[in-house]
């Protein structure tokens, strides 16, 4: 018997009409980046996405929304850490055309954890 992939907890802000695709998708994927979208960035702490979510989205979408989901460890190994600012402003910068595999690589579903208007 094997025993489950460790995994790392991630957070994602986001506004109403990637909550309305990520429903759609059973809370079990993210949906494809738009072509001005390059990356898809999840980030490291919550208290990072609390900030983005109440003070970016809600300001330009009229909510925001804090997801938080597992991915398999081994797999985020690949996307290094970036550092977007402060010390704690900490995210991964996975390529647009790898978000199918990183999607594989989810465990569970996504949740909701916090919301914002």
């Amino acid at each position: 018997m094997t025993s489950p992939p460790a995994t790392t907890t991630l957070w994602r802000p986001t506004g109403p009409t990637e909550l309305d695709l990520l429903r759609a998708l059973s809370w079990r994927a993210w949906p494809p980046r738009l072509p001005e979208q390059p990356i898809f960035y999840p980030v490291l702490n919550e208290d990072y996405a609390i900030k983005i979510a109440r003070d970016w989205n809600v300001r330009y979408d009229g909510a925001g929304y804090v997801t938080r989901f597992e991915v398999e460890s081994d797999f985020l190994a690949r996307y290094p850490v970036q550092q977007a600012g402060g010390r704690t402003i900490l995210e991964l910068w996975v390529p647009a055309e790898e978000l199918d595999e990183f999607n594989s690589h989810i465990v569970g579903v996504i949740k909701v954890v916090h919301e914002f208007h």
